[in-house]
């Protein structure tokens, strides 16, 4: 039976998997799942999922990245997520570029609301997805780190303290709250 990482850092488990320690990739990836599925939930439109379900493109760029493992040498204790948030991304973006929107075969009903959000709204979505993704490049690395880690991944004020180095949930709070001003500020700038 493997041991329990619970307590252990990303950095800790990365380099114990670099070293070929598998309980320690498993724990990286029990520990990122459920995060990146909620991440990546919503950022791969409807007309892109009929070729490629969320879960499956979660579970195939995971295995990109156990690949990878090896290789990849984490700076920080945030890298790895950091890492696979941009792998995810990069691998949302490869298949909305091979899906074309396509329209739907159903006959429109003009008494029924759409269950789906309109051109606008998807399109007012989008402005605002590539807003706070451009915003989040121009923060300096640790506030992105701290605003992907509670927003992104849903990481509790707790976990990212003990990821990140804070001294305490109440210490991850605010910090993250500072990243999210500055973030509002070069949103709305």
């Amino acid at each position: 039976m493997g041991q329990d990482n619970s307590s252990e850092s990303s950095l800790t488990l990365m380099a114990r998997a670099r070293a070929g320690d598998a309980d320690a990739l498993d724990a990286l990836f029990t520990r990122f799942w459920p995060r990146l599925r909620r991440w990546a939930q919503g950022r791969l439109p409807a007309w892109a999922r009929d070729t490629v379900d969320t879960q499956d493109l979660v579970q195939e760029t995971l295995k990109q990245v156990v690949r990878r493992v090896p290789e990849f040498e984490p700076r920080h204790d945030a890298a790895f997520p950091s890492y696979m948030r941009r792998a995810l991304m990069n691998r949302i973006r490869d298949e909305m570029r091979r899906a074309k929107p396509r329209p739907s075969p159903e006959a429109l009903d003009p008494t029924s609301p759409a269950e789906t959000p309109s051109p606008l709204e998807e399109a007012i979505g989008r402005e605002t997805l590539e807003r706070y993704e451009a915003a989040l490049e121009r923060l300096d690395a640790g506030d992105r780190e701290l605003i992907i880690a509670r927003l992104e991944l849903g990481m509790s004020h707790q976990e990212i303290a003990a990821e990140l180095g804070k001294p305490s949930g109440a210490a991850a709070h605010m910090a993250v709250s500072r990243a999210l001003v500055r973030l509002a500020r070069e949103m709305s700038g």
